[in-house]
């Protein structure tokens, strides 16, 4: 599984790196201008904007996804303390609006574009069938997952002979008794649930960081594209906020997670990267990256389109429905009222943000 994800986080990433190749300005404008225009001064006040961005971004995004991975180590930002719900819940409100409100109706402007011709793009709602398809797609590869791991463990248990006190018996290398290791089914070794659970929290931290990449890349790249201060100036302070809250969200999975350390180290760096790479690319072919080319725009509809389709997924199942339904929340009138206000806090903030991005 992980090796899987990690072949489909390389191939997107390669695709995206190549957009601005394929998109280039040369390809029909379709009445809008791209990413060349600009006197030569504003060039090099968007420049300065630019490397403010990259520096903003990344700052904002490592802070953002460290804090509940690094707040382990103090009691109310542990995964069972209250305060940890609450920025569950605010993280998810994040991740659905981001889903909703930011990512959604720009693959579908993207996909509805005139550029793309009316067949089939401009006949059919395509944005949202490649989110409904993604959303599917993410369902199915969680389940057939967490189904494999679970028949693994179940094989491993049921592999060891039973021994007289409801035990299994392990045989080790000694030969007589004295090599006999039991190990009994109420213990921690063989709690198929936890092992599962954990298995599952994991599962959901890859995907959702593959469909926070996807869109990190892709809006990293319009702003670097992008000659416009205008444009800039505003995206630099939305888009810091914007990795900062989402990193709460990715931060939180990450923390249930439990990966080892060199795991974490790389998905925060993956994270954290992937929109000043993108703002990077963006400044390398701002003379020749046309983003309203049929090329640009049908790519990064797609891509986003199935970014949200994950994004809305893992924000209303994995997230929520986790959250809402743990025996803490539902225990609680005042728990499930806090974390009912933190969701709605989290969906208007960043809601709000996309006055500006």
């Amino acid at each position: 599984m992980g090796q899987f994800l990690k072949t489909l986080f390389s191939s997107l990433l390669l695709c995206l790196a190549l957009l601005p190749l394929l998109a280039s300005a040369e390809e029909e404008d379709c009445d809008s201008g791209h990413g060349g225009g600009g006197n030569g001064a504003d060039k090099g006040k968007a420049l300065k904007f630019k490397i403010a961005a990259i520096l903003s971004i990344f700052i904002g995004g490592v802070f953002g996804v460290c804090l509940p991975v690094l707040g382990r180590k103090f009691s109310f930002l542990r995964p069972e303390s209250n305060f940890f719900f609450l920025i569950r819940a605010f993280a998810a409100g994040v991740i659905l609006a981001t889903g909703f409100i930011h990512i959604l109706p720009d693959a579908g402007e993207n996909l509805t574009s005139p550029c793309l011709g009316e067949a089939p793009w401009g006949d059919f709602p395509m944005s949202g069938l490649i989110a409904m398809a993604s959303a599917i797609v993410t369902m199915l590869i969680e389940s057939f997952a967490a189904g494999y791991f679970q028949r693994l463990l179940s094989g491993e248990k049921n592999s060891l002979p039973v021994v007289a006190g409801g035990g299994k018996q392990v045989l080790g290398t000694g030969g007589g008794h004295e090599g006999h290791v039991h190990v009994h089914l109420h213990g921690s070794t063989f709690n198929e649930s936890g092992e599962i659970k954990l298995i599952r929290h994991k599962i959901v931290t890859q995907v959702l960081e593959l469909g926070i990449v996807v869109h990190s890349v892709i809006i990293g790249l319009s702003l670097g594209a992008s000659q416009d201060l205008d444009t800039i100036k505003p995206l630099l302070v939305a888009l810091t906020f914007h990795q900062l809250f989402e990193g709460l969200g990715l931060g939180g999975c990450i923390s249930q997670a439990k990966f080892k350390v060199g795991t974490i180290a790389t998905m925060v760096l993956f994270f954290a990267l992937t929109t000043p790479v993108g703002i990077g690319i963006g400044i390398g072919v701002a003379e020749t990256y046309n983003e309203n080319s049929p090329t640009a725009l049908m790519v990064s509809g797609i891509l986003n389109s199935a970014a949200a389709g994950i994004l809305i997924y893992m924000a209303l199942v994995d997230l929520l429905a986790a959250e809402f339904n743990d025996p803490k929340v539902q225990g609680s009138f005042r728990m499930q009222i806090s974390c009912s206000l933190s969701l709605l806090l989290g969906a208007a903030a960043m809601s709000l943000l996309a006055i500006w991005a």
